[in-house]
């Protein structure tokens, strides 16, 4: 007889159910992890939510599932690229007025699916800060237009995060947009038409549209249904609400409740529902890369390079804030962790003693040379016949060590994953440095969101082909291997400033941590990375082949793990970083990241040591949880 179903598993189980049963596709699955949802092939990655399953988390993962089901039911591919336009600003914002139609279809007929979508939406545009802008300049257009145009097309005010961009937005229409957004709202369920009309307004918008798609001359915005041709997919809102009743009915059986066939690991998270090609690796001649890294790129895949590397930065933690606001944000994590403290400390003192033990002194006796081993000379008393008897120091086992964590500070893992990962940084590093065990703190993003001025100066070049990498790095170092703990901790707090998370470049943040251990003087090197998700950056995503940067990560932690003396190991928060890693761990619920990281780092200890060059190639793949 089978365990019952956790209510975390029953809900996972009927979101996707509902999603098929909107999306009418049998065969979609369902992938839970942190991060932003999207979807690649027949899989979709949904947010994770807490195991407590609140009712607002339930109702984002909820919308996320909406919002991917109705694309998948509502949207033709075909009809959108034929009609999209060419340059990369009006895209994006045809985009996003394409996503709003979609869910829009689902809203009308749904209650339920607009309260989900309305939830998804507020957590976008709070992830993003734009509750908090001043100005319209620091709104981004696209999803300006985003939320506009559903309040066009819903009738209903955005939701509260969503409604600054709305009000900064607002005042720029004339007279023209609003007839466009109005015509828009008739054409809601004819894509075609509808595209046409949102053209119209981008252009009405002095926004450059870039070449005309080739039938634009023959096509008007009057939302003549003839000009659809065949498509199957597009259907009335009354449509949408009788084929999703089975949705709504499953999910009626639970309200906590989840669902997913659960292939537990996204296999490469994809933003925006959108799927990514294939493609791309690294150059292997490009200073700093490891030579033999490349050698396997085939003829026709681009090498992996960045198109202007002088934006890059590596930045103390402390020169990101100012004194004050930094104390505050130690403070705040303090708070914020009091009870996981208790737990992991348990664990780091477990592995402090480990670690001592073996740093123990250890000595053979009885031999012919050494030291006198004056606890014996009383047996020469009684028998001076008896010789001498000496004693040396065994060497031990445990050798200098110095280990390097290095943390995904990708916008995906904001929240409790970036929280505890900061705490169980600022435990090991108090716990090893008691033990002799130097410890470095690292962490890797982007200075801004999709691309900065790599990508500007991308643009200026005239948009060449495969340009590469299109963002600007932000690595920071949180606590280096040198600095003590004491002085370094408020660093750790940084990790919950806002605004601070981004995108995820993985293979050059590797790159970098690799290159800073090398050079370390210790006998033995450990680096330990933390992820939640495959490497992201809309960016470089967009111009380049879509497996771009993953392609790079495996080539990179390849070579790390066949010919460098670094032992390497992973933990990936809900992502199975096993299929990247040979130490790899996969974790949950980023409640158990302490504990997992204390573990791998023990059974590392345990083992005997690699030789240095040849790191040991014994599997920990397993799944915590």
């Amino acid at each position: 007889m089978g365990h019952p179903e956790s209510r975390l598993e029953q809900f996972r189980r009927v979101t996707g159910a509902a999603m098929r049963a909107i999306a009418r596709r049998p065969e979609l699955t369902a992938t839970f992890a942190p991060g932003r949802y999207g979807l690649g092939g027949t899989e979709a990655r949904l947010p994770l939510p807490s195991r407590e399953l609140p009712a607002d988390e339930v109702a984002q993962v909820r919308g996320a599932a909406d919002a991917i089901a109705l694309k998948l039911r509502h949207h033709d591919d075909a009809v959108h690229a034929r009609e999209a336009p060419s340059a990369d600003t009006a895209r994006e914002a045809f985009d996003a007025i394409e996503q709003a139609r979609v869910e829009a279809i689902g809203a009308r007929a749904m209650a339920g699916v607009a309260g989900n979508l309305d939830a998804a939406l507020d957590e976008h545009c709070r992830q993003r800060g734009y509750g908090r802008m001043s100005a319209r300049e620091q709104a981004p257009l696209a999803d300006a237009l985003r939320v506009l145009v559903r309040e066009a097309l819903v009738g209903a005010p955005p939701p509260p995060q969503a409604r600054r961009l709305a009000e900064l937005w607002r005042p720029s229409l004339d007279e023209r947009a609003r007839r466009d957004l109005a015509r828009l709202a008739e054409l809601v369920t004819d894509q075609q038409a509808f595209a046409r009309a949102a053209r119209r307004l981008l252009a009405d918008l002095d926004i450059d549209l870039g070449a005309e798609p080739a039938d634009a001359a023959d096509a008007e915005t009057d939302g003549d249904s003839d000009a659809r041709g065949d498509q199957p997919q597009q259907s009335d809102g009354e449509g949408s609400e009788t084929d999703s009743a089975d949705a709504h009915a499953a999910r009626e059986g639970g309200e906590g409740e989840p669902g997913a066939d659960d292939r537990a690991e996204s296999e490469g998270a994809e933003s925006d529902g959108d799927s990514r090609a294939e493609g791309g690796t690294e150059d292997p001649t490009r200073p700093g890369r490891p030579p033999a890294a490349g050698a396997r790129r085939g003829h026709n895949e681009p090498a992996y390079r960045a198109f202007a590397s002088e934006f890059d930065e590596i930045v103390d933690a402390a020169a990101l804030c100012d004194p004050a606001e930094l104390a505050r944000l130690r403070q705040l994590l303090d708070q914020q962790l009091s009870h996981l403290q208790t737990v992991v400390a348990k664990l780091a003192h477990r592995l402090q003693r480990r670690l001592l033990a073996k740093q123990s002194r250890a000595w053979e006796f009885d031999l012919d040379e050494g030291l006198l081993d004056s606890a014996r000379l009383s047996r020469i008393i009684i028998n001076p016949a008896i010789p001498l008897s000496y004693k040396r120091e065994k060497e031990t086992e445990f050798r200098d060590t110095v280990v390097t964590l290095l943390i995904d500070n990708s916008g995906s893992m904001r929240g409790r994953p970036i929280t505890v990962a900061a705490m169980s940084a600022d435990i090991l590093a108090r716990t090893l440095e008691r033990c002799g065990v130097k410890v470095e703190v690292l962490g890797f993003t982007t200075r801004m969101w999709k691309g900065g001025l790599s990508r500007e100066r991308w643009i200026a070049a005239g948009k060449p082909a495969n340009p590469g990498r299109l963002n600007d790095l932000r690595h920071i170092v949180y606590k280096a291997a040198d600095a003590p703990w004491r002085r370094a901790r408020k660093s750790l707090g940084l990790m919950l400033r806002e605004g601070i998370l981004k995108e995820n470049i993985d293979g050059e943040a590797l790159l970098w941590a690799h290159a800073r251990l090398v050079g370390r003087p210790e006998e033995r090197r450990i680096l330990m990375v933390i992820s939640d998700g495959a490497p992201v950056d809309d960016s470089t995503l967009s111009v380049n082949p879509g497996n771009y940067l993953e392609r790079h990560l495996r080539e990179v932690i390849e070579w790390i793990e066949t010919r460098s003396p670094v032992e390497l190991i992973a933990i990936g928060i809900g992502h199975d970083v096993t299929r990247y890693y040979r130490r790899a761990v996969t974790i949950l619920d980023a409640e158990q990241l302490g504990g997992a990281m204390l573990e791998k780092l023990a059974e590392l200890f345990d083992e005997a040591p690699a030789k240095a060059g040849r790191p040991d190639r014994k599997p920990l793949r397993r799944r915590a949880g």
